[in-house]
């Protein structure tokens, strides 16, 4: 295990596609959606063991969930939470991370990952990760993960790559928005696209540099950081330049734009946990299709997920592709097809009953 490579945890999101378990005040990285007894968080945490130290282990998240993440991450001392005054995206999530890191070790090479979502190959998943970091320590390059696409997905972002017999790493070409279901035919079609995973390796100064090319602004503000980093001053710092800072992502801050990114082409049961749909993608299923948690029966249902409290007896009959989840104060039933209208949902309850049920 090398003592130079980091792993940071992207764990500030709050998830309102997968309402009424994931909430402002327990976002879906803090919940057990897979009945493993952990979260997707601890999941995602132990998954990166083997690949670095838990010294080397650093999570990003809003400031009110600093204590859930010391809960669930009892062994991560305050140095390695980095709390978020609000959310900017993930540029200054990263920015925040790696300019901090930068102090502490100037060689890093660091890893870093969302905290929600699936990898089912995970010895496949370490491997592609561990080749990675090597090509990531010797070159300045930028590389990121690209999952061969199993359908044409439209809640994905797509990554053209140029094809290289002679390697798994292929240079990027382009990136591209979530398509619609027509284009992303196309794109399984022509065997040059992947999914992006937003899984990204580099060594520390290669982001520095292309952050300081392409998004100079927020490059200078986490560099005027450096004598804050690691001491109590750190807190104020960083609130002043969150406030400053602008929102934006990763893919849009610098991979879509340098000349010198790469994507992995990696196998390895990969899936966004985004929506009840992804649940019921990856979650085994009964006689009938269903994803069943809680105490249930069902009749004459199909396709359906159901996730209810333990302590109530729920009966379904009749029912199909539908999700049926019932968590603390509340109870969604919504077809599984209209999955996306969730957080057009939500949006419509905050407005009606303020916070009451967000």
């Amino acid at each position: 295990m090398n003592t130079n490579t980091y792993v940071v945890i992207m764990a500030g999101g709050i998830g309102t596609r997968l309402w009424p378990y994931s909430r402002t005040s327990r976002p879906k990285q803090f919940h057990d959606f897979l009945n493993t007894g952990k979260s997707l968080l601890q999941l995602t945490a132990e998954r990166f063991a083997p690949i670095c130290s838990t010294d080397n282990l650093f999570v990003v998240t809003n400031t009110q969930y600093v204590p859930l993440v010391k809960e669930q991450l009892p062994f991560l001392s305050e140095h390695q939470l980095l709390g978020e005054p609000f959310g900017k995206n993930t540029a200054p999530c990263a920015a925040y991370a790696c300019y901090k890191i930068k102090k502490a070790n100037p060689n890093a090479i660091i890893i870093v990952a969302p905290s929600d979502h699936i990898i089912l190959k995970e010895e496949a998943f370490l491997s592609k990760i561990k080749i990675a970091v090597e090509a990531a320590r010797s070159t300045q390059s930028l590389f990121t993960l690209g999952i061969k696409p199993t359908r044409p997905d439209t809640g994905y972002g797509y990554i053209q790559f140029i094809e290289n017999e002679h390697s798994e790493i292929k240079k990027v070409k382009t990136f591209a928005e979530k398509p619609h279901y027509d284009l992303a035919v196309k794109f399984l079609e022509t065997g040059e696209f992947v999914w992006n995973a937003g899984i990204f390796i580099w060594n520390v100064n290669a982001f520095t540099e292309a952050l300081q090319t392409y998004e100079p602004d927020m490059a200078k503000l986490f560099e005027e950081g450096q004598p804050d980093y690691f001491t109590d001053k750190e807190t104020d710092f960083i609130s002043k330049t969150y406030a400053q800072c602008k929102s934006i992502s990763i893919d849009n801050a610098i991979m879509e734009r340098s000349s010198n990114v790469y994507v992995l082409l990696a196998d390895i049961g990969w899936s966004d946990l985004g929506t009840w749909k992804s649940i019921y993608e990856t979650s085994p299923k009964d006689e009938n299709n269903n994803v069943v948690s809680g105490n249930v029966i069902t009749y004459d249902s199909r396709n359906c997920v159901i996730k209810t409290p333990v302590h109530k007896l729920v009966v379904v009959q009749g029912l199909e592709n539908y999700m049926i989840i019932e968590h603390d104060n509340a109870l969604l039933i919504c077809n599984i097809d209209q999955e996306q209208k969730v957080k057009e949902i939500t949006n419509h309850i905050k407005t009606k009953y303020n916070n009451q049920y967000n």
